[in-house]
């Protein structure tokens, strides 16, 4: 079951959220005069850890802002294995844009991490924002765009990386990240078992 969802406009904490918001990637250049057309299309939902935002091949999309915790892209087969895409956090988003623009189900799902808040508005009336203002609309293309390069290079690097490798990589792209993933979901990002992340972890001494 879906999470209640307070408009941003009557949300008891709508000022803190509002500053979070103001630091996310996309967000964060915009006008006073773009900010008044833009909250009253945002709506706030809170998350509990495990819980889908978007599940694979949904038809109805969503844009994300994450206020607080963590998300994972996730895609399954029809066996149930699993693997992750990617992670993000605070000043972070998730979109299924991609997938709308192409007209096709969400290929992957997006879940909860930890507890997390989302700022999220319905994809059709985000793309209607984002149309009216082209230098927004550019920088989120080029966020999706760096996105979706970021999901191939983690894809090649689990065939051509050894385990050492693949955790320094993540380290090394991804220091903010590092130490707030819990042991199991990022050894099942780095395809490895939690013990054999646990070993390497010491052996790196951390």
């Amino acid at each position: 079951m879906p999470p209640p969802m307070t408009s941003l406009a009557t949300h008891p904490e709508r000022n803190s959220i509002r500053l979070q918001l103001r630091q996310n990637l996309i967000l964060q250049g915009i006008s006073a005069p773009q900010w008044t057309e833009l909250e009253p299309l945002l709506a706030v939902a809170d998350y509990r850890k495990g819980d889908p935002l978007v599940r694979q091949g949904d038809e109805e999309m969503e844009q994300f802002f994450i206020v607080d915790g963590m998300l994972k892209r996730v895609v399954s087969n029809p066996q149930g294995r699993e693997m992750i895409l990617r992670f993000a956090a605070e000043t972070e988003m998730d979109t299924s844009y991609a997938a709308w623009r192409l007209r096709t189900p969400v290929p992957y799902s997006i879940v909860a991490v930890t507890k997390v808040r989302t700022a999220e508005l319905p994809m059709p009336l985000w793309a209607e924002f984002i149309e009216r203002h082209p230098e927004i609309k550019l920088r989120f293309e080029y966020e999706v765009m760096k996105l979706m390069s970021e999901v191939m290079a983690h894809s090649i690097t689990l065939h051509l990386l050894d385990a050492p490798g693949r955790l320094s990589r993540f380290q090394r792209k991804h220091p903010e990240l590092a130490g707030r993933i819990p042991k199991k979901e990022l050894a099942a990002y780095l395809n490895l078992t939690p013990e054999t992340l646990s070993r390497l972890k010491q052996k790196f001494g951390q």
